[in-house]
């Protein structure tokens, strides 16, 4: 699950169908063009920059009066850039996204400043904040043992694309409830998709059950909300379609992101090991269909600490694990019957 400083994001990437005159072909066009940009936003010139923003880009930022505004809060925030440490273009969906990290006079540490421009030279997406924490948050729960019989909560194979407790290998540990949370997705042929991946129906785990991976009380429930479309967040509801189930045992599972309309159970509600209780959607603060947990000490998203999540009888790239924590880049399963 995303997390954003909203105060300091303008937007993020949009699908861009406005040409503009300066075409970028390749990694060291992208680059010259995202300093440019960067230039011209720091100089206040954001007349042709506006002109340059997708027409789904523009209306998200509000023109060049809400650049304006946005350079405004960046200014009072942060202050100037004092450092350039870094330098970086990748291809992100057809985009070219030129990643710079700096230091700025009134933040103490990095910032990242992002362009992502297609190859007609359409400003498709814009991103200035925070660089992620590269230190896992403090916990007191560290050689916590999960006390709650917990089973994956999904059936079939699926892929960790962050789990662990460095950072490198899971950003949530950066953060204190979410401290040793997963984000799960199903890969088929190297991918997370199928097609460009514009459609949440692309994504292979899109629609697939959740099911609860203990026995509890659901505490709350939430399945009215959009599923958003790839690329776009929500920033106004985190979880999304979400259920959060008591397991009696001061453990607390959240279960994120599920799809709209598909959460079959409600709050009061008393839950077995492997029910199913919703389908794997893309509502809240998600950037593409997958399914969030994390296990916390209390029922109150953001309020508490996350606590080690230890599940029962999977296999991990087919090897057999009893009792442990799955990592990022594993392929997992529930041991058939469990």
């Amino acid at each position: 699950m995303q997390k954003l400083t909203h105060a300091l994001t303008a937007a993020l990437l949009a699908v861009a169908a406005v040409a503009f005159a300066q075409p970028v072909a390749d990694q060291a066009a992208a680059l010259e063009r995202g300093r440019e940009l960067t230039r011209a936003f720091y100089a206040g010139e954001l007349a042709p920059i506006a002109q340059a923003l997708s027409a789904e880009l523009a209306e998200a930022v509000g023109g060049e009066a809400g650049l304006r505004a946005f350079r405004d809060q960046v200014t009072q925030q942060l202050g100037n850039e004092i450092q350039l440490l870094d330098e970086q273009v990748h291809e992100v969906t057809g985009a070219m996204v030129y990643a710079r990290t700096a230091r700025f006079e009134g933040y103490g540490g990095p910032v990242l400043v992002n362009w992502a421009v297609d190859r007609a030279g359409t400003v498709v997406g814009f991103q200035v904040q925070p660089a992620p924490a590269t230190e896992p948050a403090p916990s007191r729960y560290l050689d916590h043992e999960t006390r709650a019989d917990l089973r994956l909560p999904f059936a079939g194979q699926w892929a960790v694309f962050w789990g662990g407790r460095s950072v490198e290998q899971n950003y949530h540990a950066a953060y204190r409830d979410q401290r040793f949370a997963y984000d799960f997705v199903v890969v088929q042929g190297g991918s997370t998709h199928s097609g460009d991946g514009r459609r949440n129906s692309d994504y292979h785990c899109f629609e697939q059950p959740v099911l609860a991976p203990g026995a509890g009380v659901v505490v709350a429930a939430v399945g009215a909300l959009p599923d958003n479309v790839p690329g776009e967040l929500d920033d106004a509801h985190p979880l999304g379609n979400h259920v959060i189930i008591d397991h009696g045992t001061g453990e607390f599972s959240f279960l994120a992101h599920l799809r709209q309309g598909t959460v079959t159970v409600e709050a009061g509600q008393r839950v077995e090991a492997g029910e199913p209780i919703g389908e794997c959607g893309n509502s809240g603060r998600s950037s593409e269909p997958h399914l969030h947990y994390h296990l916390q000490d209390g029922p109150e998203f953001g309020a508490g600490e996350g606590l080690p999540a230890q599940f029962q009888g999977y296999l991990a790239d087919g090897e057999l694990v009893a009792r442990g924590e799955p990592l990022q880049g594993q392929f997992v399963a529930n041991v058939e019957g469990e």
